[in-house]
């Protein structure tokens, strides 16, 4: 037997659907998403609630000419489904296959390309206000979640579409979860909503009745504006939307495919900016997504059948260690408190917010919040450790600036995830902290090669520092080539791992494992390679340094972040100010380019740092 999804090869293809059908393709469309991720690895989840909904929009608006924006963009499988991509999905997230991102450059359905969480609504009034400034007449719709809209800049943008007179719709999809559940005050608003929907249910019936009188109704309808804001009120207080200056409608069970085309169809046709509220379920329709939807937003490869992860390295991981160190060292000291922007398991906070619930703080997808609201903890002497991955810090980028640094506040930042994490792509490399990191005064940074080294920094940084401080480590396991030294951590301090005589090579972190293996390499083809462990790229061990590279005369730095900025480029700017110009030096890190998706392994060898690729540049850097 045939499946209607086999017929669907651009959104067109909907629209000659009745509603029966889009409903059996919705069940088709989750099993076609279950059975690709299981292999692939993604985000499901996300997707799996998002069936109906997207397939709505597409029965009812017409992309390209009509714009979509996803917020976040993780929710976006089911449309590149139904845009013409499904028979590329076995390629999702891998290296030259299908992103897991909406992207400009693989569909004209794909509107604007989003990672991060909170700009829809921003980047869908610019189109907006562009479409009516030159006369056209498309839709322009924003799909957001509630986890998205806990964070700023989706308030900002509701601020200012809210008193815009541009058409302009806003699809906000709650199933009350980020990552996991979310918190906050409006997580708690629009639970009220979705529990007591009394007055909305009143405000229609009242427009219904009123409009359908013959002659006067419309005139009426005007009259009781009043009264109904009187009902509004003493039913449902505070219409947040509404009062920022939207029309609401809602709440809408977002897995009624009928209801949700009707409702779009009339909403297509109502002017000014308009804030549709859908409730979904995230996992809809697999057992084991709807039990477990953190664990489903993204996922590795998982056997279908028992909702079990395959090809998953068991172990401990550097986010693992980090949350049992940051657990004991919270024990010895009563000050510590610990800040997470809605990632609280992701960055290993959640075996310390068992044990110390209330010094463990979720301040929801919020990280400019997440950072000054450290600040304030550190002012009011208390020791704030921020949790947060490399490439979300980036959003905190002037708090940290401003409110941290300036002030040289005591605030520790454990950056997970720097460096490369592969299968998400250009948003979430986290490629660029050191570069963004090492200019701000005031700030230390230091990076662990190994786990233990994460411990010794991360007690030197939580009980024995003072001022901002920040380490960071990759995602996943440690390497265990690495031979950790026992000397002291010390700011600007670094150690010398393996002693030799034709080139030095600095590495930093991760890298180190991958210098000492190249190390190797070389002894057998006769060339002598001093590594040194860095350790602190801010303050760098100057002494060490320059001891090192005036002895061989050749220089070599690693480090997996951007080379602009970083650790090499302050070496270089050191042996430029000290005067020794002759020595020889190589930088090695990522180009001045957005690095895609792809396994690390593979991003590694494709921008020649992998071990092979670092034995040939040192072979050619020192017989020159």
């Amino acid at each position: 037997m045939n499946r209607i999804l086999d017929s669907i090869n651009h959104p067109n293809d909907l629209k000659k659907l009745d509603i029966e059908r889009l409903e059996l393709l919705a069940g088709e469309i989750r099993s076609f998403l279950i059975d690709s991720v299981s292999k692939t690895g993604g985000h499901l989840a996300s997707n799996l609630g998002v069936v109906e909904l997207t397939l709505a929009l597409h029965k009812v608006f017409s992309t390209p000419e009509d714009k979509i924006v996803w917020d976040v963009g993780h929710q976006t499988y089911v449309h590149k489904i139904v845009t013409g991509r499904k028979k590329e999905f076995s390629t999702l997230r891998q290296f030259g296959g299908l992103s897991g991102f909406p992207k400009t450059n693989e569909s004209k359905h794909d509107i604007f390309n989003t990672g991060h969480s909170g700009t829809s609504i921003s980047a869908a009034l610019g189109m907006a206000k562009a479409r009516d400034l030159q006369n056209q007449k498309n839709s322009v719709i924003a799909v957001i979640g509630d986890g998205a809209l806990t964070g700023g800049m989706a308030f900002e943008a509701l601020n200012d579409a809210g008193r815009s007179p541009n058409n302009l719709m806003v699809i906000l999809n709650d199933n009350e979860m980020s990552i996991t559940k979310n918190v906050g005050g409006l997580s708690t608003y629009l639970n009220r909503i979705r529990t007591e929907p009394v007055y909305f249910k009143v405000k229609e019936d009242i427009d219904f009745l009123l409009n359908s009188i013959p002659a006067i109704g419309k005139s009426m309808a005007k009259t009781v504006h009043r009264a109904k804001g009187t009902i509004k009120y003493m039913i449902m207080p505070g219409t947040l939307f509404e009062e920022l200056g939207f029309t609401y409608i809602g709440p809408i069970d977002g897995h009624d495919i009928n209801n949700l085309v009707c409702v779009l169809d009339r909403a297509k046709k109502m002017k000014g900016p308009l804030l549709i509220h859908i409730y979904t379920t995230k996992g809809k329709g697999y057992h084991f997504a709807e039990q477990e939807p953190d664990i489903f937003h993204g996922i590795s490869c998982f056997d279908k059948e028992t909702g079990e992860m395959t090809k998953v390295k068991r172990g401990l991981t550097y986010s693992g260690i980090f949350g049992k160190c940051i657990t004991d060292i919270a024990a010895k000291d009563d000050r510590v408190v610990a800040i997470t922007a809605a990632m609280r398991q992701s960055t290993g906070l959640g075996g310390l917010a068992k044990k110390f619930p209330h010094r463990v703080f979720d301040v929801g997808i919020a990280e400019q919040h997440a950072v000054t609201f450290a600040a304030g903890l550190a002012a009011a002497n208390l020791k704030p450790v921020v949790a947060v991955y490399s490439s979300f810090l980036q959003r905190a980028y002037d708090q940290l600036l401003h409110d941290v640094a300036l002030q040289n506040l005591h605030v520790v930042f454990a950056i997970d995830r720097a460096g490369l994490v592969g299968q998400d792509g250009e948003t979430h490399q986290g490629i660029y902290d050191l570069s963004f990191l090492t200019h701000i005064p005031n700030i230390v940074i230091m990076c662990p090669a190994s786990y233990k080294e994460l411990e010794m920094m991360l007690e030197y940084a939580v009980l024995h520092h003072t001022g901002p401080i920040a380490l960071r480590y990759p995602r996943g396991q440690e390497n265990t080539n690495v031979s950790v030294s026992d000397e002291k951590i010390v700011p600007g301090k670094g150690v010398i791992l393996r002693e030799g005589n034709d080139i030095s090579v600095i590495a930093v972190g991760k890298m180190v494992a991958i210098a000492l293996e190249a190390a190797k390499k070389l002894d057998a083809i006769g060339i002598d390679a001093e590594v040194i462990n860095a350790r602190c790229v801010k303050p760098l061990d100057n002494h060490l340094i320059l001891y090192s590279g005036l002895k061989t005369g050749k220089v070599m730095t690693m480090e997996d972040n951007a080379i602009i900025g970083g650790m090499g480029s302050a070496v270089q700017h050191l042996f430029n100010r000290e005067g020794n110009h002759n020595v020889c030096i190589k930088t090695k890190g990522f180009p001045d380019e957005f690095i895609p998706h792809g396994s690390v392994d593979e991003l590694f060898k494709q921008y020649g740092l992998d071990t092979d690729s670092i034995v040939r540049d040192i072979v050619k850097v020192v017989h020159g």
